[in-house]
């Protein structure tokens, strides 16, 4: 009886995070998108003395995970002097 309700309370709660998720997956792709946009751009034009961000594979998941704030994060870092 106990592994009956805790296998529905398990499955539950499995459904409301994946509706969650899928509920807010399209304004999580148009950031990810933004924010690789965004560290391609600055690559490429320069934008305020940063074009010397490297645009790895790490700088790009960051971007892509973090959207628009791990851009940011890239921006704050490479103004310390840390390349990612």
């Amino acid at each position: 009886m106990i592994e009956t309700i805790l296998t529905l309370g398990i499955a539950v709660a499995i459904a409301v995070a994946l509706w969650y998720f899928l509920k807010n997956v399209g304004k999580l792709i148009i950031n990810s998108v933004v924010g690789i946009i965004l560290l391609l751009a600055f690559k490429f034009f320069n934008i305020m003395g940063m074009g010397d961000i490297p645009v790895s594979l790490a700088s790009i998941l960051i971007c892509a995970l973090g959207g628009i704030p791990g851009f940011v994060i890239l921006l704050l870092l490479n103004a310390l002097g840390i390349n990612v």
